[in-house]
């Protein structure tokens, strides 16, 4: 099997506002150049597929070819996103400060590639909603413009790097630098996606990983008051995959009632903690309760989970979140909660349509396999993480604000070893 492709980070953070500012401008010349390139990628694509059936090896100059392809697609993205800084380059040589790494031409299995575009269908699907779309190549165009060709990931999908892009345009402006949490799931997409195109084109048959230690660098989590706890083998009931959404009726029902108390609850804490400066510690056991078990129903509905989870919001399911006792709050962030929390907001829009996905393909997945698989749930994990540090912050539990990074553990904490992934369960 191929190498990896391999996601690599050397940005310091630190932004031009007046390049900011016109970026979309002075992106232009690469929109025109990106659309030339990749109507010779299509008839290359499918030479390099056809010799690749008759060689068992994609031919090397092909190769190159699409690999450059590949890189400036990944440079341009990360322009484009704000996840860097320097204006790219046109021929999609190493050395950009969002870079990725591809493997050298190597054999591969005759059956992968001639399924090689139905195989991939569960990647690009994750890639229109994590990363910049079909990038370099994604189902076999339907026109030469820019929204439908093979290489129009930078015109299409790529629902987190939209928003990672709007919300860093602002910060940026305002900061002169991109925040890390934001630049580093952007980049995270932008490595997902170039993990995407290298499958699809052959540059390599290692299938994408949605996993993101698996590919890339450790990446940042501070700390804060709230945080994820996973422990989870995979494995999964088909019976209950099966019917999971109907066996998870009953949790909807309840956190639906809980959700109004808890609005409620939170109206009233508000009042509390700019009086006081911090929550009351009856309002926040309960309120605390409530983010757990939105998690715990999120996670159980969503496959991340398996175990059936409790009404209460206790500890100890297999995907928890762990929650600090109540701290003092400042009166103005409390006073303009509403208002801060909306870029949050944003960002768990796309991680939830993330997390949709992550059902949808585990679903398949667990009914064939009997297991969620691995760079699914941790993605999904990831998700759970992040929606409910919003929900703690907009309920006033905490004033720490949510940290849009693609970790799951801080940089210092062991990872799990990985199960080696194959086919569409890698996604």
């Amino acid at each position: 099997m191929d190498a990896p492709v391999r996601l690599v980070v050397t940005d310091d953070l630190r932004r031009s506002r007046l390049t900011v500012f016109f970026r979309l401008l002075l992106a232009l010349p690469h929109f025109f150049w990106i659309v030339l390139w990749t109507i010779v990628v299509v008839p290359a694509a499918i030479i390099c597929w056809f010799a690749a059936l008759a060689t068992g090896r994609p031919p090397t100059g092909l190769h190159r070819f699409l690999s450059a392809y590949i890189r400036y697609g990944a440079h341009l993205a990360a322009y484009l996103s704000l996840a860097a800084n320097p204006y790219p380059g046109f021929t999609g040589e190493p050395g950009y400060p969002i870079d990725v790494e591809l493997p050298e031409a190597a054999p591969q299995p005759r059956w992968k590639t001639a399924l090689r575009l139905v195989l991939a269908l569960p990647a690009l699907l994750l890639a229109a909603v994590v990363g910049s779309g079909s990038i370099g190549g994604g189902g076999g165009g339907r026109g030469s413009g820019a929204d439908e060709s093979w290489g129009g990931f930078l015109f299409s999908g790529g629902g987190l790097l939209v928003v990672c892009a709007f919300l860093g345009w602002f910060a940026t402006l305002a900061l002169g630098r991109m925040p890390s949490g934001l630049r580093d799931l952007a980049a995270y997409g932008v490595g997902y996606s170039a993990q995407t195109s290298a499958y699809l084109l052959l540059v390599t048959d290692r299938y994408p990983s949605s996993d993101p230690d698996a590919a890339g660098p450790r990446w940042s989590l501070p700390p804060h008051a709230i945080g994820v706890e996973v422990d989870d083998d995979g494995r999964r009931s088909r019976l209950t995959v099966f019917f999971r959404l109907l066996l998870a009726l009953p949790h909807f029902v309840w956190l639906t009632l809980w959700s109004v108390a808890a609005v409620l609850a939170a109206l009233v804490n508000g009042i509390y903690t700019l009086v006081r400066g911090r929550s009351a510690a009856p309002l926040h056991r309960f309120l605390a309760a409530y983010v757990r078990y939105s998690a715990h129903v999120t996670a159980f509905a969503t496959l991340v989970g398996n175990r059936f989870p409790g009404f209460t919001g206790a500890p100890g399911y297999a995907v928890d979140i762990s929650i600090g006792a109540a701290e003092r709050q400042s009166r103005w962030v409390t006073l303009f909660r509403t208002i801060l929390v909306i870029p949050a907001f944003l960002v768990s829009g796309g991680l939830s349509a993330a997390l949709a996905v992550v059902a949808f393909l585990g679903w398949f997945a667990a009914l064939a396999t009997g297991r969620m698989p691995e760079g699914l749930r941790r993605l999904g994990a990831i998700a759970v993480r992040y929606l409910a540090q919003t929900s703690a912050y907009w309920l006033i539990v905490t004033d720490d604000y949510p940290y849009a990074s693609p970790a799951l553990r801080a940089a210092d904490e062991p990872i799990e070893p990985a199960a080696e992934l194959h086919g569409e369960a890698a996604a």
